[in-house]
């Protein structure tokens, strides 16, 4: 029975920047993180989630972006430190958020330094940062999307575009073809959520539309930094797109405690099952606790 482990947006404490690269859009990202971010994510709190991530030995990992804030030249490479600290490359999966490509001038660092995390199993795929990439991890198979861009000040919007929705098409009906549990990772949510339209991915009925027509077994996200769950429809039933907390998020009541799910999955085409376990912070004891499961498939 493969366990999948999915988490997301850990927003890793932001270096001290030189002044000349305080510019833009980065200048009013670095204010909102001093007056409020910083404590909203919290790196001891990350650590704790991580640990009980590895207690609980999951054959994979997949991680949702946002692992930086400002996209500084200096928030890179620690990033790559907390994700080998996560697992190696051919253990976790990631794909970018809107703060991983939050300024035009550092869009190529991600796949500078966290290329290993984003590179498919085929000579196709194996350009780093080429979305969609697809992974396959015994009976499941991983695809890739990216839809991170660059954004004007205060918005937080993502695009996959015309390219990456007909290819991820094709994906899925191949994979289909394979007989493979399909696991779709994106950073934006899918479906609409309470959040203004700064927030949200520009292309996601264009999406849906690719799901409607091809299926999927299951679709991860974050960006939102809370828990949800929302059912697309697909050619042969719903298909469950889920997303969850930030897993630095503090105790703090004015959003959701760092969390991660556990996806145990097993059966066959047609007959899959797949169980979702939330795990994350007890509001008591700041400990890692199970909060909840739910079959999503079967």
């Amino acid at each position: 029975m493969p366990v999948l482990a999915h988490l997301s947006d850990p927003h890793l404490p932001l270096p001290r920047p030189r002044l000349s690269e305080l510019a833009g859009k980065r200048a009013l990202g670095f204010l909102n993180w001093h007056r409020g971010r910083r404590h909203e994510h919290r790196f001891e709190i990350l650590e704790t989630i991580v640990r009980d991530l590895e207690a609980n030995a999951p054959d994979h990992v997949a991680v949702t972006g946002d692992l930086v804030n400002i996209a500084l030249p200096g928030e890179f490479a620690p990033a790559l430190d907390f994700l080998a600290r996560v697992g190696p490359p051919d253990r976790v999966t990631f794909v970018p958020g809107n703060h991983d490509t939050y300024v035009r001038a550092t869009m190529e660092h991600s796949n500078r330094h966290w290329g290993e995390y984003m590179r498919g199993d085929d000579p196709a795929d194996a350009p780093a940062g080429r979305f969609p990439f697809v992974r396959r991890r015994g009976p499941v198979a991983l695809v890739g999307l990216s839809t991170a861009a660059p954004t004007a000040p205060f918005m937080a919007t993502g695009k996959l575009g015309p390219d990456q929705l007909r290819e991820l098409g094709a994906r899925l009906a191949g994979l289909a073809a394979e007989g493979v549990f399909r696991v779709v990772l994106l950073h934006h949510p899918p479906a609409p959520f309470e959040a203004d339209r700064l927030r949200k991915l520009t292309d996601a009925a264009a999406f849906r539309q690719v799901l409607r027509e091809h299926g999927a077994e299951l679709v991860l996200h974050g960006h939102t930094h809370v828990h949800s769950l929302a059912w697309l429809d697909g050619p042969a039933g719903r298909i469950p797109a889920v997303g969850v907390p930030s897993a630095s998020a503090s105790l703090a009541e004015d959003h959701e405690r760092a969390s991660y799910n556990l996806y145990r999955i097993e059966g066959r085409p047609g007959g899959w099952r797949c169980e979702a376990i939330s795990r994350g912070l007890a509001a008591a004891t700041g400990g890692v606790v199970e909060l909840g499961r739910q079959m999503l498939q079967g």
